[in-house]
């Protein structure tokens, strides 16, 4: 089946942009570019597309995004997505709930609060959702089996430097390549601190229960809808994926330091049982039915002093890569794709292009690299560490704190951008 027309009209705008990186970052904001009609590249480092990670979800923020973007994305996502299963939890993101009595203090289990935002909980597995994308990309997009080792910049582009000994010259370059970004590194410098991820004092056992198991052993209301158990240095959450048919677990960890060269490695069942044996009874049996878990290591990035050099860029997690707390890395990825992909669609001219990239690092700069600060933090009120176990200061604290990412309207974030273009651009260069 052929990708939907509005992917693929000729190209006009005289600049092409080579994108590195294709997750699903990489892959919303090409084929944004394509809407614009910009000529896009997207280079690869694996022999094909694939996403790594259970399950990732999406708020109101960056479902928004998504649907401003194009529908075919949006629908991609829905077709993916898995809310929660009774229909009154649909508009329920998390219920909170004591994993840990705490010496005795609160009740194995006990509920804390809900919380809710429109649409609730939207979870897809990554995978899934890349798939989706994929089916909207047109052929010779993309470029597999292509690792960027460095790049050189003048007036006419930059040339791309590949593992291979290859090397490719494009008009402007975006990383999309993750957390481990090389184009980040580039561009900051191999001796910048900011260049480098950092090991965030946390990490997460993940692992998969099928759903009529967890129905069994939880009951269909736990089971079903997404649930966070909070404790003392770690909390757990599950919420349901694959359309129902299993539940996703998340069991996170504290650690002063991560000395292993893998952020990601299997682990023992009998190890993961041991950590959480302290908890409650409501955790221990999540713990006990987890099939073949693994254990990741949670790394975020120290602020960057830039988003763009030159005519190099990088955006999602190459550039703010979070850790989970809040749910907001994969948003704010989609969020960067719309204000990128709108600066750069509104120029007609390659002598433009820094212009449209510093208006993208001075509006979105803040925001992002909010979640990455705030992120941290919400996962130390998971885990109770900010001196509080309290119902009602956990219930506040929660809700106040994803206010600013959910509550936002991203099309004022735009118009911010385009004004600021058009102070570095001729006025009729510029098409909003």
């Amino acid at each position: 089946m052929a990708p939907p027309p509005e992917f693929c009209q000729p190209p006009i705008k005289p600049f092409e942009v080579a994108i590195v990186g294709g997750g699903i970052s990489g892959l919303t904001l090409a084929l944004h570019l394509l809407i614009h009609r910009v000529p896009t590249k997207l280079y690869e480092q694996a022999p094909r597309f694939g996403e790594i990670g259970a399950g990732v979800a999406f708020g109101p923020n960056s479902a928004k995004a998504l649907s401003l973007i194009s529908p075919h994305i949006c629908k991609a996502f829905e077709d993916a997505e898995t809310n929660n299963l009774a229909e009154t939890k649909k508009s329920v993101w998390f219920d909170f709930r004591y994993g840990d009595t705490c010496d005795g203090r609160r009740p194995d289990g006990g509920l804390i609060c809900t919380l809710e935002c429109d649409g609730g909980q939207r979870a897809v597995r990554r995978s899934a959702f890349l798939d989706g994308l994929v089916k909207l990309l047109p052929s010779g997009v993309a470029e597999f089996g292509k690792r960027v080792e460095s790049f050189t910049q003048d007036r006419d582009g930059v040339t791309l430097c590949f593992q291979d000994g290859s090397t490719a010259k494009h008009d402007v370059v975006v990383g999309c390549d993750g957390v481990k970004s090389r184009i980040r590194k580039c561009l900051l410098g191999e001796d910048d601190a900011a260049s480098t991820p950092t090991f965030s004092g946390k990490y997460a056992y993940r692992g998969l229960i099928p759903m009529q198991q967890a129905a069994a052993e939880l009951g269909p209301e736990l089971a079903g809808n997404s649930q966070m158990y909070l404790g003392r240095h770690g909390h757990v959450l599950t919420f349901p994926i694959s359309q129902g048919d299993t539940m996703n677990v998340v069991a996170f960890g504290s650690a002063n330091a991560w000395d292993s060269a893998q952020w990601v490695k299997p682990v023992a069942k009998k190890d993961v049982i041991n950590e959480y044996s302290h908890w409650g009874h409501s955790v221990r049996r999540i713990i006990d039915m987890i099939q073949q878990p693994d254990v990741w290591a949670l790394f975020d990035h120290p602020p960057a002093t830039t988003y763009y050099d030159g005519l190099v860029s990088i955006m999602g997690d190459a550039a703010h890569a979070s850790t989970p707390h809040k749910g907001g890395g994969a948003g704010m990825a989609v969020e960067d794709a719309y204000i990128l992909g709108n600066l750069l669609g509104a120029i007609s001219d390659k002598s433009h292009i820094q212009g449209a990239l510093a208006a993208y690092d001075a509006t979105r700069r803040a925001r992002t690299q909010r979640l990455v600060v705030d992120s941290r933090e919400q996962g130390m009120l998971f885990d109770l560490e900010l001196g509080f176990d309290d119902p009602d200061q956990l219930a506040s604290n929660i809700s106040q704190r994803m206010k600013w990412l959910w509550d936002y309207d991203i099309t004022n974030e735009l118009e911010e951008a385009y004004s600021l273009l058009k102070v570095h651009c001729a006025p009729l260069a510029v098409s909003t």
